[in-house]
């Protein structure tokens, strides 16, 4: 059984596009792992974990304007 990535201490980061209101997402990187989690939620409850090869292949879709809406 794989144990669950420990993002205390982690450094969050928001996107440069982010309005100012605390209304968005934020990441964090710990090795083999990346977090991303919603700010309005203080408890960080609903966080999603990826590991490395999702991250990679999300980033790449992402890169390559395949999330556009």
């Amino acid at each position: 059984m794989q144990n669950k990535p420990d993002f205390a201490g982690a450094q969050w980061f928001k996107s440069s596009r982010s309005d100012t209101q605390n209304a968005c997402v934020e990441a964090a990187l710990v090795p083999g792992y990346a977090g991303v989690q919603d700010t309005k939620d203080p408890e960080r409850k609903d966080r999603l974990v990826f590991n490395s090869k999702q991250w990679a292949a999300f980033l790449s879709n992402v890169k390559a304007g395949k999330a556009d809406m």
